[in-house]
């Protein structure tokens, strides 16, 4: 009876494990789950997470903008202050981010070549991005980054700087070459694909405009040599323009937001933190002195600076003042008769602020390579002789480029009437003998929407002529000049990766704001 009782159990046994493996697969498989990711949509989510400078960062360096208060979480570069969280957007987005997204992307797509063009836009856009970290931090982990899953590298080597653009060019380069009109479609591109400015379908003409991309980030590796190679500089810039750079705002690769699903979130700050939302006295005085029509869209002034509102704020040019760069909200507040600065108003200061209704809107576009950039850095490119055409009109050509753009942003239009009256104002007029001044400050304006730009190309070409931040001598030290020159490193990096981040602290000179990249020559 035992050996009977026995047999039951264990055939019961087998039974019931039997009726356990029954449709496992199918009953522990969410039907709803993501098995497999599209490497077109890792693609556009890499254009989406690109970093193009803040607020309270780059566009502070540059003196577009001021935070004149300087206590605790609200200190950073207007105090000449090297704070963590200001100088880690660009580094946080890119390599956690958009590069992560472009390698997965890289790895799905394989060997088999069926979606060459999706791959010749990623080694362009990721380029786009390097070329971005360089410019901020100047040595940086690139041949071995992102590959902590495939080849194991959890810690990769801070690769030289100059060495990187080095391979920026090799990389830009060959993806051009590799782009092919009959290919294949990539209808998931923020820029040019169906919820871009191309047909769905269309590769020829999404190839097209990705070579006009491709072609004008060439330009603009090429400029940034200007300084430290400049027959290299004249090679890459002409190689470029014989590739066909942008030459209309059809062109542009830029993002758009509906303010509701979505929101340009580099403008938020600016309207949930209005006290500490002012435009810099630079900025303001440049408009103000060149009567620029785009003004009145950039800057305005409201009736409560420390609780910005819906309303109508005065955005009369000759009503706006800018706030002076490293001086203490306090220090303008306590001067109630005016005598040196303007004083308080309201719960904040009595200056201009951005405007949120129209440049730092929610819905602004998010810009990236413009049409407008790229004809100005032609005409500099004219100016020095090394390429054809007329500076004069690649300059003017520039900047009307840039005042028909603001019909993208709401609120703003700039009037063909507007734009030929500011061409002929006195320090904005084309002048051959100060030309790189008046180009390369007119970049700085045009780039009030890209403060890495501005950042980067303030440091190349040393226009705007801007006065250093005397706060203190900080910025002096090291060789400094009295300019922030780079953002340091993530301070988590001395930790996580001790050894390649002290090496590459070495090289630079110093993890320091003085430390100058490559390219940025004294």
């Amino acid at each position: 009876m035992k050996t009977i009782k026995t047999y039951i159990f264990l055939f019961t046994a087998f039974f019931l494990l039997g009726s356990c493996d029954k449709d496992f697969v199918e009953i522990n498989t969410n039907p709803y789950a993501i098995n497999e990711v599209e490497p077109g949509l890792l693609f556009a989510n890499s254009q989406r997470l690109a970093h193009i400078g803040g607020w309270a960062g780059e566009h502070t360096i540059v003196q577009h903008f001021v935070n004149a208060y300087n206590s605790g979480a609200t200190l950073g570069f207007n105090f000449n202050a090297d704070i963590d969280g200001i100088s880690n957007p660009q580094w946080d987005a890119s390599y956690p981010d958009a590069l992560k997204n472009l390698g997965q992307a890289v790895v799905l797509l394989g060997e088999d070549g069926a979606q060459s063009n999706l791959l010749s836009m990623i080694r362009i856009w990721k380029a786009q991005i390097f070329m971005g970290l360089v410019d901020h931090y100047g040595d940086v982990p690139y041949f071995n980054a992102g590959k902590a899953v495939t080849d194991g590298i959890f810690y990769p080597e801070y690769d030289d700087d100059a060495a990187i653009y080095d391979d920026l060019y090799t990389e830009i380069t060959a993806a051009l070459a590799a782009l092919n009109p009959s290919g294949d479609f990539v209808s998931a591109d923020l820029f040019y694909g169906t919820n871009g400015s191309v047909p769905s379908g269309d590769a020829a003409t999404q190839v097209a405009k990705w070579k006009k991309l491709g072609n004008s980030l060439l330009l603009r590796l090429g400029m940034r040599y200007s300084k430290v190679n400049a027959s290299l500089a004249e090679s890459i810039v002409s190689e470029a323009v014989a590739g066909g750079v942008m030459t209309a705002n059809a062109d542009n690769a830029y993002l758009t937001y509906d303010g509701s699903l979505y929101s340009n979130g580099g403008n938020a700050s600016l309207r949930n933190f209005s006290y500490f939302n002012y435009a810099a006295e630079p900025l303001v005085d440049q408009l103000k002195s060149t009567n620029d029509p785009r003004g009145k869209f950039i800057v305005a002034s409201y009736d409560e600076p420390a609780a910005i509102t819906d309303g109508v704020p005065d955005t009369v040019l000759a009503n706006q003042f800018g706030v002076p760069v490293g001086v203490l909200s306090g220090t303008i507040a306590a001067d109630i008769a005016m005598a040196t600065y303007r004083g308080p108003k309201g719960g904040g200061l009595n200056y201009s602020q951005m405007n949120i209704y129209s440049v730092a809107s929610p819905v602004a576009p998010r810009v990236f390579v413009t049409y407008a950039q790229t004809s100005l850095l032609l005409a500099e490119a004219a100016a020095m002789g090394w390429i054809s055409g007329s500076a004069q009109d690649f300059y003017e050509d520039g900047i009307a480029a840039d005042m028909q753009w603001y019909s993208q942003y709401p609120n703003s239009e700039v009037t063909a009437s507007e734009i030929a009256t500011y061409l002929s104002q006195p320090g904005v007029a084309f002048d051959a003998a100060n030309a790189l001044e008046l180009i390369n400050t007119q970049y700085w304006v045009v780039n009030i929407s890209n403060g890495s730009e501005a950042f980067a190309n303030f440091r190349r070409s040393g226009f705007p002529t801007l006065s250093r931040n005397d706060f203190d001598d900080s910025l002096l030290a090291n060789g400094g000049d009295g300019f922030v020159r780079r953002m340091s490193y993530p301070d988590r990096e001395s930790s996580a990766n001790e050894t390649n981040y002290s090496a590459a602290a070495a090289a630079m000179g110093g993890d320091v704001l003085t430390s100058r990249v490559f390219w940025d020559k004294p």
